[in-house]
């Protein structure tokens, strides 16, 4: 009896074997170079911005505030992803114990969220100081900012709990082998001799609820923040107050489209080979956080 139950445990909490780029091997060292000096620029991208709103007393403003939010938001994606990625690479350590493996997939998967729900906080400040520019130091100020930081960290939490729970009920009776450089989420899932229909369904209810969700708020902010300007007429003020949107229309770009782009190849590009699948999945988290350094400064600027 105790035989039996060692071996379910095998079956039911089983190590991970991550290959890296499934099929690209040989070239791997040469993809972790791209990846090491993202994961560099994120890193001190990153932690300088949080340190000058941090030193600098007049940058304590709610733009400035959720722009060190989403700072720090992008060190954790980062490094989550960036470390594994290249310890893989580059020193092929491809085992990670299934509770590692658990702890990096829910961590991943919340930031991802919180990162959105920071997006649209952002774009709520740029709505406020817009349309309702009276009244933005009444609307937004310190407490309501941290109620908002808040609640995007609660969402992020609550909604991804579920997560590694579901997992934990799924049994691994055949390869544990994950053609990714991290534990993501569906290759997983996979993996399971068991039945998956509750994760694959509550996987896609979350990314619709929190990614669509996010995206139909932003659209709606930006429509109303255009009317509002349009309605003045000659109207200079009011397109300069627009264009400093710019910055944050070059951050949600950076964020959504390369995540879209590799949730509709994972779900429906079935003819696209796993390799370039696999880099998708890595660079869409990766780069953001290293690209929109430079639009945050100049957002900062």
């Amino acid at each position: 009896m105790m035989a039996l139950s060692n071996s379910r445990r095998r079956l039911t909490q089983p190590s991970f074997f991550l290959v890296g780029t499934p099929g690209r091997e040989e070239s791997q060292h040469w993809i972790a170079f791209p990846l090491g000096v993202l994961y560099f620029l994120a890193l001190v991208g990153n932690v300088t911005i949080i340190f000058i709103i941090w030193a600098e007393q007049l940058l304590h403003q709610p733009m400035y505030l959720f722009l060190a939010m989403l700072a720090a938001i992008d060190l954790v994606l980062a490094s989550f992803i960036a470390q594994n990625a290249l310890a893989v690479l580059l020193v092929h350590a491809h085992e990670i114990g299934y509770v590692v493996c658990l702890t990096q997939m829910f961590f991943i998967q919340a930031f991802s969220s919180m990162e959105s729900g920071v997006l649209v906080a952002m774009l709520l400040d740029r709505y406020v100081a817009i349309c309702h520019s009276l009244h933005h130091s009444t609307i937004l100020h310190l407490g309501t900012i941290g109620h908002i930081g808040m609640a995007v960290l609660v969402r992020g939490l609550i909604l991804l709990i579920p997560f590694p729970i579901l997992l934990q009920s799924l049994i691994f009776c055949q390869t544990t082998v994950i053609g990714h450089a991290y534990c993501e989420h569906m290759a997983v899932v996979k993996l399971a001799c068991s039945e998956t229909t509750v994760n694959r369904a509550y996987g896609l209810a979350v990314a619709l609820l929190v990614f669509g969700l996010d995206v139909l708020a932003i659209g709606v902010s930006y429509a109303l923040i255009l009317q509002a300007v349009l309605k003045v007429p000659g109207s200079e003020d009011g397109l300069k107050a627009f264009s400093t949107c710019g910055a944050h229309v070059c951050v949600i770009l950076v964020f959504y489209v390369p995540g879209m782009f590799s949730f509709l190849t994972y779900h429906f590009g079935h003819h696209v080979p796993h390799h370039v699948h696999v880099l998708l999945a890595t660079l869409y988290l990766l780069v953001p956080p290293a690209l929109t350094y430079g639009v945050k400064t100049r957002q900062r600027k």
